[in-house]
Parts: structure tokens; sequence; C-alpha cells
């Protein structure tokens, strides 16, 4: 009788997949794909965020520039200094985290793909997780603290005793806000330059190399490619006599689709891309971009100063230790044998920097504006 009891030995482990790879070999793949992964954040995450490491900041809630003044012969010149109008932003720092399990019998009977097809897919859970964390807090005007109790800010709401600064002589109302209702059902034009207006007029896509982006969800996208200068942007609403008139055409981007244009196009078309996302085309000065992860009856304005730009409007907090920067794959309670457990760690925070490099409106009827469902900051 065979003996039945006692511990298997390393000829009962599963070292290949069913289709003959070896598993070892698919764990260091994941281990090379997520390196790279972590290299190359989301073309959204780059144009909306700054990294950090700090818990807050002073940071200018104005883009104000330096003046020359006329120099006199018998005196010295006047020292420039950073602008005192810095106001203390928090950001928090959480820490989130997956499991994958398998059995033997799973691994020797999966191929390669199917093991594969689970790690794409917690590439896509924690790049989602990313994206709509910096757009919730954008998105989303409720204030919260950080675990060093600093205040961790949305936009200006106009309601939390904090008026932006003056730039270039122009003062700003004490209810300044950027978080908006249209007081339509649809877009229309005066919602988006209105928008861009008050971006704008803080000094924000002033400087040079830094563009102002219209967000839309594909949905708004579809009313926004119609608009022409001169001519209504919507249909009349109830009692309405007219609607907004567009100030400017929208210009399809050298990457649209061809089409016949009865007038000649003056001036630089938008570029195909801008920083690696598709670009539609172009609505005065801003470049309009549609994406899904901007929820339908939404938009927002915003000034990036490129990837990773110190003057995009929300930070990125990650750890002190950069070993704990990205997302990080951990073997399992068995090191040996990885595949059969292993953990996805990410760690980081929001916080938004610049409160007026940014303006979320919500196209409704109502006259108070709600954050969206599927962006709720928590």
């Amino acid at each position: 009788m065979a003996n039945t009891r006692g511990y298997s030995d390393e000829s009962a482990i599963v070292k290949v997949s069913a289709d003959g790879v070896d598993l070892n070999s698919i764990w260091a793949e994941q281990q090379l794909a997520l390196s790279i992964y972590n290299e190359e954040r989301s073309a959204i995450t780059q144009l909306l965020s700054y990294p950090t490491t700090r818990q807050a900041d002073a940071v200018p809630q104005s883009t104000s520039d330096l003046e020359f003044e006329e120099a006199s012969e018998f005196g010295v010149p006047q020292s420039a200094r950073i602008p005192n109008e810095g106001l203390r932003v928090g950001y928090t720092l959480r820490d989130f985290d997956m499991a994958t399990r398998s059995t033997w019998k799973y691994l020797r009977d999966a191929d390669a793909r199917q093991i594969a097809m689970l790690f794409a897919s917690i590439i896509e859970a924690d790049n989602r997780k990313v994206n709509t964390s910096i757009l919730a807090r954008l998105f989303d005007p409720a204030q919260r603290e950080n675990e060093f109790q600093v205040p961790v800010y949305g936009l200006y709401t106009g309601t939390d005793g904090i008026t932006p600064p003056s730039y270039l002589g122009k003062t700003f109302p004490a209810n300044e806000n950027h978080y908006i209702a249209s007081g339509a059902p649809v877009i229309d034009s005066s919602d988006v330059e209105d928008a861009a207006r008050l971006v704008m007029s803080k000094g924000y896509g002033r400087k040079a190399g830094s563009k102002v982006l219209l967000l839309v969800n594909p949905e708004e996208a579809e009313k926004v490619r119609i608009w022409r200068a001169g001519e209504e942007s919507r249909p009349t609403q109830g009692a309405e006599l007219s609607a907004p008139v567009a100030k400017w055409d929208f210009i399809p981007s050298l990457g649209a689709p061809a089409y016949l244009q009865p007038d000649n196009v003056v001036g630089a078309v938008a570029p195909a891309a801008f920083n690696g996302l598709d670009v539609l085309g172009s609505y005065g000065e801003l470049l309009v971009i549609q994406s899904e992860f901007i929820p339908a009856g939404y938009f927002t304005v915003v000034a990036t100063g490129g990837p990773s730009s110190d003057l995009n409007p929300v930070a990125f907090r990650q750890h002190t230790n950069a070993a704990y920067h990205g997302l990080r794959l951990i073997p399992g309670t068995v090191p040996a044998y990885p595949l059969q457990e292993s953990f996805f760690t990410r760690q980081f925070g929001v916080g938004v920097r610049h409160r007026g490099a940014a303006v979320c409106v919500q196209i409704t009827t109502g006259t108070t504006y709600s954050a969206p469902p599927l962006l709720k900051w928590r």
C-alpha cells in the first residue's frame, strides 16, 4: 500500500503553464512590464499633476511676473523675491493593495496568456485608480485634512474665506468660485469661455510652454465640434429668445479625419496629439481633448505647464523613500513560487496645489454644482 502521508516534494510543484511556458519567466516578464509602466504614467495624470514627496507646500495661487524698474544713477536696484501670497496646501497619502492567488491546478491547466491577462487587468485597475483619484480631487470641492491636519483643498469655492490673490493689478471677489453649474442641460460656448476666463485671468496658461485644455467626455465633444463663430452654440431653452453665440470656430486638429472647409483656416491648426493625448481640435486658445475619464454632463478647463510641471493644478504625493514609488509587485507567502500568491501595492495621495488653475462645470439646469458620483473624492 502506498504511503499517502508526509510532505509533498519539489516534483509536485507546477513549474510550467499548460502551453509549456516557465512560470518563473512569466514572473520576470511581469516585473519588467511593471517597471516600464511605472516610468510612463498616464498622459492625463502627467498633464494635471505635479509629483512630490512632501506632505504640504506653500504655493502662490497666481502667477506673478517680476518687473524691472528704470535704473537711477546713484541708487541701488530693488531686490526680487518670490510673491508672498503663498497658501499652505496639504496632500493626502494612503495605501492601496490587491492580491492574486492561484492554485497549482489552475497554473497547471492555464496557458501563459490567461496568466498574463490577470496581470494586465491589475495594471488597468491601478491606472484607473490613479487617474480617477486625481480627477476626483479636481472635480470634488470637498475639503479634507491629511495626517498632519493640513487642509487638503479643491479649487476655489468662494465659501472657505480664501480670496484669490491679485494678478497684474486685477483683484478678485471673496466669493470667487471655480465650481460652476451651467444653468442649461446642454454644453454651450459661454460655459467654456467663462471657465477659460476664470483660469486665464489669474495668469494660468499665460507662460511660455503652458497650455489651456478643454477636457470633455465624448458626449459633450460631439456638441463642441459644431460650434461656429457668430452662431448659436446650442438650441434655445424654455423662455430664452436666443442661446449663447460662439466667439470662435471649432477647428479640427491635424489628426482629424478629412473634411471639407468652405473657408480658409487662418492661423496655426492644433497638433494631432498633445503629450500622447489625441487632440480633437481647438476652440479659441483652448485645445479640445476628449476622454472617457471625464464623466458625461461635466467638463473642465485646466491650465497645464506640461508633463509633471509645478504649475499643474494637482499634486501627486508619494512616499519619501523612492523604493515605495509606483505600483509594486511583491511575492506572497511562498516566495519561491510567486505566481501562486502575489501582492500588488500602491501608495499615493493627492491635493490641489493651484486652486485657480482649473474650473469644473456641471451641465445642469440647476444652480448648485454637485460633484460627479463616479468622481467623489474619498
